[in-house]
Parts: structure tokens; C-alpha cells; sequence
């Protein structure tokens, strides 16, 4: 697109450029460039598919871990994304994360915070879990 090649051309010269419109400061050593995203294969560990029929459809997304993972997030979230790109359809998504204890899941979630302190990501840990009759 010719407004794309546009941007970059402005953006690749003056960076300064882009950092003014989105009302940050500055930054020195920033560079802008065209980077190509390879997919790879992804295999979530469970999808709830809504009803065909649902008016306001919403997609569950469940990953099991058992194992130490920092990169969990990464993974997780990479997936759930490329499932939405692939399928416009669905517009709305919850997420559960189930860990044995919390013990396994990662100190740092860093860029994932918001995303895991919203309401569309659930995390529950087993040895929390009242135990059922």
C-alpha cells in the first residue's frame, strides 16, 4: 500500500517522529524497520468452540501445565492470537490456565500483565481447589 510504504519512509527517517505523535519523549537509538513474522506451528492444548448458532459467540481457550515453563505466556498468548487472525468470526475469547500449584507458573509475566490481571484470563491452581465429594 502506498500509505504504508509511506509511514515507513517518514518513520525510517525522522523517528522522532513517531514517539511526538504518540506523546512520548524522544528516544535516541531507536531504529525503524520492516520485520517478517514467520508463523509457527502452534498446538493449543483445548478450544471450546461456540455453538454455530450463538448470537454472541465466545471461544475458550484451555492450557494445562505441568511442567516449569517461563515462556508459557509467550506461547499461550501467541497462539490465542494467531487463532483469532485465522478465524475473524470469533470477537470475543476467554483464556484458563491451569497449573498443578502456583509454584509452577512464571514470576515474571512481564508484557503479558494486563492481559493476565484482565478478566479474559483465568488462572487456577489445583492444590487451591476445594477438594469435590
Amino acid at each position: 500500500m502506498k500509505t504504508d510504504s509511506l509511514f515507513y519512509r517518514i518513520f525510517h527517517d525522522v523517528p522522532a517522529l513517531f514517539f511526538e505523535l504518540i506523546g512520548q519523549p524522544s528516544r535516541q537509538g531507536y531504529r525503524f524497520k520492516s520485520i517478517e513474522v514467520k508463523q509457527t506451528a502452534f498446538r493449543i492444548d483445548g478450544v471450546f468452540l461456540p455453538p454455530e448458532n450463538d448470537p454472541n459467540p465466545t471461544v475458550f481457550f484451555v492450557e494445562v501445565q505441568f511442567q516449569e515453563d517461563e515462556l508459557i505466556y509467550h506461547r499461550l498468548f501467541a497462539e490465542i492470537f494467531v487463532f483469532l487472525q485465522q478465524n475473524p468470526q470469533y470477537t470475543h475469547w476467554q483464556a484458563v490456565v491451569i497449573f498443578p500449584s502456583k509454584s509452577l507458573e512464571p514470576e515474571d509475566v512481564g508484557v503479558y500483565s494486563l492481559l493476565l490481571e484482565s478478566t479474559q484470563v483465568q488462572r487456577f491452581y489445583l492444590n487451591k481447589l476445594e477438594q469435590v465429594q
